[in-house]
């Protein structure tokens, strides 16, 4: 009875060590290649490489690889596809194999001393160059590769001191000589920017940190800080585009996550605020950019932009004493932005107060000589200016620039009941209600007139004899054909139009 258990456990074991014989040569089948096959990928990686198509040659070296594992110069030549492709971490681990597999391999030893230089791994790099002069005492790149690594382990050590002692602009001296000879280091960079941060200088961090982040696997920190520097220089777009990086590595993490929703809110509130003034809602537009100020009280740039637009809209809107009290707060804030007095410069000409609107464009002008807005926006101040020290069409009236032509009407009817000459008894009293009479009617036409008007919005008289072709003198046409006061007595009906 027991012989017969111990019979048949036999056989099951003999059964299932033929399956795996025979499941070992069926995989061998489907996943092994043979020689021919691993040259021809070997064979069309290198013609591929040479052409410059560096993910079809990798495909290949891939397929050479998994069909001949034991090769050393299958790992090296990927190794060279990937270096080619600028992915020098991935080259590391197959020049790595190559040197497990053949130790004496110098091309493949000084490659690798070269990647973990770049890298700013002193000691590994030294390692691997004294082994190629063990086995080539007389090999010159070794040796010069060699002194580098020195000359890198000096320099490093000086930042870091330098760093210590809170002598950032001696550290990133430094550091502009450690990053030459060790690009790939990420942390010489963020030491830098780090520097740069305390120095004030939160553009030049931004340009460190930003390859930094693509030398680590895992950036969370370094994408986090470039969302941060983004957003408080209020590039708003790019802050948010930097932390859905960090959240793409870890979609939990609470820093990025917290500031994803923070930056999220404020840039839909800042992109609607501007979407609101291409449609000229200027009024949305003004409680939008109230709400950006209160979504982030902390960074001035949000404060600023706020109040430069506010300052705008309110122009926009012809709402022009406001106006001037918010651009007056928003210029104290910046005071050598141009739009800022721009903005204000336009408010005081609706406000009719022509110095200090051509004192704002020359100011405006003087920070920027070249911006047309402002050499023209000068010039029509200018030409207001000297418009109204002869006659001000709307100053006569007593209208705004903003009035609509059936408010002219109304003041115009208004005055010429007024100052129509057979009100007054005297004749010194007639004479001065002519005078008054004459320039009623003479704004009146002219602010009625949409082309006329517009040429003394522009900063020209149209009645102005001197702006008429041809210069000249002569006396000026009555507006209505026709001069009421010709004759003496005036005894007529006048027809307010």
């Amino acid at each position: 009875m027991e012989s017969g258990r111990w019979r048949g456990l036999s056989s099951v074991l003999s059964s299932l060590s033929l399956l795996c014989v025979v499941l070992d040569l069926q995989l061998d089948g489907v996943l092994g290649a043979t020689p021919v096959e691993i040259e021809h990928h070997l064979e069309m990686g290198r013609k591929l490489l040479a052409a410059g198509q560096l993910a079809e040659a990798l495909s290949h070296y891939h397929s050479a690889v998994e069909g001949d594992s034991k090769n050393y110069l299958t790992y090296y030549k990927r190794a060279a596809v990937f270096l080619a492709m600028g992915k020098s971490k991935s080259a590391l681990p197959d020049l790595t194999q190559a040197i497990q597999l053949k130790p004496d391999f110098l091309a493949a030893r000084l490659q690798r001393g070269n990647i973990l230089l770049k890298q700013g791994s002193t000691q590994e790099a030294r390692e691997d160059f004294l082994a190629v002069l063990k086995r080539s005492p007389d090999h010159e790149e070794a040796h010069d590769q060699l002194h580098k690594t020195e000359e890198l382990e000096v320099l490093q050590e000086e930042a870091h001191e330098a760093h210590h002692r809170g002598d950032y602009i001696t550290t990133v001296q430094v550091l502009e000589k450690v990053i030459e000879l060790s690009p790939w280091d990420p942390e010489s960079r963020e030491l830098r920017a780090e520097c740069y941060i305390r120095l004030g200088d939160p553009r030049k961090a931004i340009m460190d940190l930003t390859p930094a982040t693509r030398l680590r696997a895992d950036n969370r920190a370094g994408f986090l800080k470039l969302s941060q520097l983004h957003y408080s220089l209020g590039e708003h777009h790019d802050s948010l585009n930097q932390v859905r990086e960090c959240l793409k590595l870890d979609q939990d993490d609470k820093e990025c996550f917290a500031h994803y929703k923070q930056v999220k809110k404020l840039s839909k509130q800042l992109d609607s605020a501007e979407e609101l003034i291409s449609e000229q809602r200027y009024q949305e537009a003004i409680e939008k950019y109230e709400s950006v100020m209160r979504t982030e009280p902390n960074v001035a740039f949000y404060t600023n932009k706020a109040k430069e637009r506010i300052c705008f809209c309110l122009v926009k809107m012809k709402s022009a004493e406001e106006a001037v009290d918010i651009c007056s707060e928003a210029h104290q804030r910046e005071p050598q932005n141009i739009y800022i007095l721009r903005d204000r410069a336009e408010a005081y000409i609706l406000l009719q107060e022509y110095e200090k609107a051509v004192e704002d464009y020359q100011e405006a002008r003087e920070f920027d000589q070249e911006n047309q807005e402002i050499r023209e926006g000068l010039e029509r101040a200018q030409k207001l200016l000297k418009q109204s020290r002869k006659r001000d069409y709307y100053k006569i009236l007593g209208v705004s620039r903003s009035a609509n032509k059936q408010e002219i009407i109304k003041a115009y009817r208004k005055l010429a009941q007024q100052w129509h000459p057979d009100n007054f008894q005297s004749e010194a009293d007639k004479k001065e209600a002519e005078k008054k009479f004459i320039d009623i009617a003479s704004a009146k036409e002219v602010l009625t007139d949409p082309e006329m008007r517009q040429k003394f919005d522009a900063g020209e008289d149209p009645l102005d004899p001197e702006n008429q072709q041809g210069g000249g003198g002569g006396t000026r046409e009555w507006p209505f054909g026709f001069n009421p006061f010709e004759g003496g007595n005036f005894h007529f009906k006048f027809h307010y139009n």
